[in-house]
């Protein structure tokens, strides 16, 4: 069955051009022409991606992601902007969006984007439809953090810690290379399977995410810190730190 995709844009041009190059890649599309009504599609049908647009009548995209979020709906979300306001880019991926991408843009690369995000999400269902009988039950422990990478899981004082998927893909990353100091490009190469145009700020603020939620103070990190002029490292937190 082909993947559905959502495409919530106002402008005809850029709909009838998405559109089109998405079914020739083999996708079901369907359009909402404003957030109001891109909003009501994406909770009411299923789909396995949008395409949402930062600025729509009714509701613009960052209200839509919001509130979809809020829903438990987390349909990824690759997030269109005419914008070269980085806070409205960087808003929209702390709302829950998984990418952006600044008009103007070439069709064949919102077709990769689309395809590296799907590729990533289908490994993740992939990991999290193992049944547990079969899990390896690899185990990472970090200080108060315990991760499960089979179960798609992450824990810090033994609480599960509600996590994006690439806020977990980030963490495991981490772990996995404790010790390590791994530049912005090192994560986004790694986490994010392609060349994000040298735009590291993707990076702080999923490191940030994920401080909020291992740190017992995100001004002085135990676990993740920052090495000035390179990058970041994740480390086993020492006693009394």
């Amino acid at each position: 069955m082909n993947k559905k995709i959502l495409i919530v844009d106002d402008e005809q041009s850029i709909v009838t051009l998405l559109q089109y190059n998405l079914q020739q890649a083999g996708y079901d599309v369907s359009v909402a022409m404003d957030g109001e009504e891109g909003l009501n599609k994406a909770m009411k049908e299923q789909f396995d991606m949008i395409v949402l647009d930062l600025m729509l009548p009714k509701k613009d995209g960052i209200e839509v992601c919001k509130e979809l979020r809020q829903h438990k709906i987390h349909t990824p979300i690759l997030m269109l902007t005419a914008k070269d306001d980085e806070f409205d880019k960087v808003l929209g991926l702390e709302l829950g969006a998984d990418d952006y991408m600044t008009k103007p843009f070439s069709p064949r690369e919102v077709v990769a984007r689309v395809k590296a995000i799907l590729r990533r999400m289908q490994q993740q269902a992939t990991v999290t439809d193992i049944p547990k009988e079969e899990d390896t039950t690899e185990k990472i422990v970090i200080g108060d953090v315990k991760i499960l990478p089979e179960h798609y899981e992450a824990f810090f004082r033994e609480e599960r810690l509600e996590l994006t998927p690439k806020e977990f893909e980030l963490l495991v990353y981490l772990s996995k290379n404790k010790g390590r100091v791994l530049t912005r490009d090192q994560l986004l190469s790694a986490v994010w399977n392609y060349d994000f145009a040298g735009d590291t700020r993707i990076v702080d603020v999923h490191i940030s995410h994920l401080r909020e939620k291992i740190e017992t103070d995100t001004k002085k990190p135990t676990y993740i810190k920052t090495i000035r002029g390179l990058g970041y490292k994740l480390e086993e937190p020492k006693l009394h730190e």
